[in-house]
């Protein structure tokens, strides 16, 4: 894993070593790796490299340290393909895991000026406000916060949102949701967001901004959430221009 005499920086080659065995699946998510200690040893290289190392890997989600434990290999982060309209629980269930939902609030509000225009209504007409905290395998994901017009969805209910409301909609209202588009940012957990999504406050998470229509081109929401960075990352397929 290391070579001196290369002209790559030794914590630089010790990174991608540990990182090449989580990819391969030789070290597995939840398992401890050695102590800075051990490793300085193994290899005959400073503490401080391997400090620098285990940091970097931290950063980079790859790894988590727990206090009083010891540092261990982090959840494999999910991959977000930047195509095609699903559902979080789509997403979820794509990927062999479980969805789930905590409600936190379940409101009907007046329109703003800037999600009358969103959604194509008239200012101060009722809106569902939805708050969510997505779950994967029971492990908080996102935070969300959906705004739906009650003329669009009608009896629309807290049981309902507790599962899938693309299901609902879809299945049950008879309604074809066809496109979106959506607005993504980095930013970090504010307190709230930190304590609800169970990582440390100013921990990197992701912004992420959808308005989707229906097939008859009508606004059917704005949706508003929080993703973890430290779980999920997105990939895009692209094509060059000609």
């Amino acid at each position: 894993m290391i070579n001196k005499s290369s002209p790559l920086p030794i914590y630089y080659q010790l990174e991608q070593g540990i990182k090449e065995m989580i990819e391969k699946g030789q070290l597995k998510p939840g398992e401890m790796i050695p102590s800075e200690r051990e490793l300085a040893e193994t290899y005959n290289i400073s503490r401080m490299t391997v400090r620098q190392a285990i940091n970097n890997l931290v950063n980079d989600g790859y790894l988590v340290r727990k206090r009083g434990k010891g540092t261990f290999v982090a959840a494999m982060k999910i991959e977000q393909p930047l195509k095609g309209l699903t559902s979080f629980s789509e997403d979820m269930r794509a990927r062999g895991m479980e969805p789930g939902t905590t409600v936190l609030a379940f409101n009907i509000v007046p329109a703003s000026t800037s999600l009358a225009q969103l959604l194509d209504v008239r200012e101060g007409a009722d809106l569902y406000e939805i708050r969510r905290i997505r779950l994967a395998d029971q492990l908080p994901m996102a935070l969300e916060t959906l705004y739906i017009p009650c003329t669009l969805v009608p009896h629309l209910t807290r049981e309902i949102v507790n599962g899938s409301v693309y299901d609902f909609i879809e299945k049950e209202l008879g309604l074809t949701i066809q496109s979106g588009v959506q607005v993504i940012e980095a930013s970090v957990a504010r307190k709230m967001e930190a304590e609800l999504l169970q990582v440390k406050e100013g921990a990197p998470v992701l912004l992420m901004q959808r308005r989707s229509y229906l097939n008859n081109g009508r606004p059917l929401e704005v949706v508003k959430s929080v993703y973890r960075g430290d779980r999920y990352k997105l990939t895009i397929e692209m094509e060059r221009s000609k």
